[in-house]
């Protein structure tokens, strides 16, 4: 009892850092930040602890694009890797019940042989029908015995069969949780770098073009600052399903990171990725932002894009760095625009960095 009274004491004061936290730096008290501060709180995840402290003693506070990250870094994948670890071990332990069964089933095959054995001795050996009567009648017994053991090994083969395939579909649906952002269902980073990079290698393979799409929301700390985070979160949401609706077949679509998004365009070619990329600014600006809590429109949200075309020798480091770099010249020239490499306001930009 004065254990529980002690472990009740001590996870409350964990509590009430996490809460104290939470509160001095005005974040908003959602589980995720809760979670954090409370990890943080128990000193068990050091580079948790560690990366908190140097963010705040650089800013002096965390923003929601911190927040996020370090949950993604340090916490997510841990959760992801406690179930797959649940998922495997309740694998093993259904092989091992199956084999436990076939084991027995074998030694009850060899039980049988052995009576099938025996049994043809004493026939060969009978007299009478008074002899032959306990012979047949064992072996009717032991036919008996030996089919239900094998129904019963069968029934439980096919369950395993469907609890093995179930446990299967669990792994692959916790695969595709853990490369999926789930606030707005697109891929993750994780997901964009494995995809960028098989991308970046079959289009090389093939000798076919690739493009790629960089696009980051338009004055997207003003929404947080003016309406709250979950206004901001509303408008990622916004923007992924403008994605959703305009991305299709084999194109791969992710949340690079905080407001920023990208799409890998395979077998295609810098006019047509332009007319993709100018297809779904239209998009994302068509669709009018409402706050939910009161049905105040709050205007429409809008991107800019920097377009990037794979080049002899280019590597998926130097493919994101162009698109970055363009997308970087489309803010400077006013915001809600495309920018491609070839065009001037890429070459300025460039320009400005070298200098």
């Amino acid at each position: 009892m004065v254990k529980l009274l002690d472990e009740h004491e001590r996870t409350m004061a964990f509590a009430e850092v996490a809460l104290g936290q939470i509160r001095s730096l005005r974040q908003t008290a959602v589980p995720r930040n809760y979670e954090i501060w409370y990890v943080y709180a128990t000193g068990y995840n050091a580079p948790l602890n560690k990366i908190i402290n140097e963010t705040l003693a650089r800013n002096g506070k965390l923003s929601e694009a911190d927040l996020e990250q370090i949950y993604e870094t340090y916490l997510s994948h841990i959760k992801t890797s406690d179930r797959i670890d649940k998922v495997g071990a309740r694998v093993i332990g259904e092989i091992d019940d199956v084999v436990t069964l076939i084991s027995d089933a074998l030694s009850m095959s060899a039980s049988y042989n052995a009576s099938l054995s025996g049994a043809s001795e004493k026939l060969a050996s009978a007299k009478n029908r008074d002899q032959l009567k306990p012979i047949i009648e064992q072996l009717v017994k032991s036919t008996h015995e030996m089919r239900e053991t094998n129904k019963a090994l069968e029934n439980r083969l096919a369950l395993s069969k469907t609890e093995i395939s179930n446990l299967q579909h669990s792994l692959e649906a916790i695969r595709a949780e853990s490369l999926t952002d789930p606030l707005t269902g697109l891929g993750n980073r994780k997901y964009f770098d494995r995809s960028i990079e098989m991308a970046v290698q079959t289009a090389i393979a093939n000798d076919e073009p690739l493009s790629l799409l960089m696009f980051d929301i338009d004055h997207f700390k003003s929404f947080n600052d003016s309406y709250g985070h979950l206004t901001g979160d509303q408008v990622l949401r916004l923007v992924g399903m403008s994605l959703k609706q305009t991305i299709k077949g084999q194109d791969i679509t992710a949340r690079y990171g905080g407001e920023e998004f990208a799409v890998v365009l395979p077998n295609t070619g810098l006019r047509q990725a332009l007319t993709v990329a100018d297809h779904i600014r239209r998009a994302v600006m068509a669709k009018e932002l409402k706050k939910k809590s009161t049905g105040e429109i709050l205007g429409r949200v809008t991107i800019s894009v920097g377009v990037s075309l794979l080049k002899p020798g280019d590597d998926t480091d130097s493919l994101i760095e162009r698109a970055d770099a363009c997308l970087y010249a489309a803010k400077r020239a006013g915001r809600n625009r495309v920018v491609c490499e070839v065009d001037p306001e890429y070459t300025a930009e460039i320009g400005t960095r070298v200098a």
